[in-house]
């Protein structure tokens, strides 16, 4: 079974530093640091290190010597994406660019009245994409496990002034299903990961970058329930300035399909798409365990 288990790392006092050093000299010094942190966990976060080693060299045919170069890339790209996050969030001054491709897919959804559900994975940064959003000028609520340790959070919402989506936590007794039903009987969207469970949750194999992996099953059946368009979305940094955004066609149910039919053509086509942007994106993958064990 993979071994995340719905917790992020990190320290407090290390999101005090990074935000200082952005608030006082900027981006780019805060980025300087960076490379020294990445250079930590490239050298001594060995569980993690091992995973991402494996996915360079078994899922994308990598070298020895240019998969533990994009392993420490990986880490530095993560950090990126944190610091970005916050950057973007708490108002903090910046230059980044966004290219926005399919956004045109996001409006047709709103336009239908009906809701609609955006499937994203824990790759890029779907985190400022959920920022950017907003120029939708609609509300957005992203489902997640409340990974995050207390403390750090309260402490992001400090500095950022708060998630400027609406977070749906998922709960045992289910009440989830009734927050993601509210918002979309107003026309809200409602944006859910489709790459990552957690022990007891139920599971299905599809193909990713080779070999079947599990994904959870969970997303894919609520879109198919809920019956309302399904867009695939992705936001990836390209430059230290630039991101680029992705949102797929309105995917909907056929009247002729069964809601397990649905879901499983929509798990196919979800993995088939995290597939090919993982092609073009192959450092951004931040799931640090074996995303592939069965």
């Amino acid at each position: 079974m993979p071994e995340w288990q719905g917790k992020s790392r990190g320290n407090k006092l290390g999101y005090r530093i990074f935000v200082a050093v952005c608030k006082t000299v900027g981006i780019k010094p805060a980025y300087l640091l960076l490379r020294a942190v990445a250079l930590y966990f490239f050298l001594f976060s060995r569980e993690t290190s091992k995973h991402i080693y494996q996915y360079f060299t078994k899922r994308h045919g990598y070298g020895k010597v240019k998969a533990i170069q994009k392993l420490y890339t990986n880490y530095y790209k993560f950090g990126q994406t944190l610091l970005d996050k916050i950057v973007v969030m708490s108002g903090i001054e910046n230059k980044f660019t966004y290219h926005f491709d399919g956004e045109e897919n996001l409006v047709e959804i709103v336009s239908r009245n009906r809701g609609g559900v955006l499937l994203s994975a824990h790759v890029g940064n779907w985190e400022v994409a959920g920022h950017f959003l907003n120029r939708l000028n609609i509300t957005i609520h992203v489902v997640m496990f409340d990974g995050e340790h207390q403390q750090i959070k309260n402490y992001l919402d400090e500095v950022t002034g708060g998630r400027k989506f609406n977070v749906i936590v998922i709960r045992d007794d289910m009440s989830h299903i009734y927050a993601i039903s509210e918002a979309l009987q107003k026309n809200e969207l409602v944006c859910m990961h489709a790459d990552r469970f957690i022990d007891r949750s139920k599971t299905t194999l599809y193909p990713l970058l080779g070999e079947p992996a599990l994904f959870p099953a969970g997303p894919f059946m609520l879109a198919s329930s809920f019956n309302v368009p399904v867009s695939i979305v992705f936001a990836f940094k390209e430059t230290d300035r630039h991101y680029h955004f992705f949102g797929s066609k309105p995917i909907s149910k056929h009247e002729s399909e069964s809601k397990r039919e649905f879901a499983d053509r929509l798990g196919k086509i979800f993995a088939g798409e995290m597939e090919t942007k993982l092609r073009l994106y192959p450092e951004q993958w931040f799931n640090y365990y074996n995303f592939w064990a069965k």
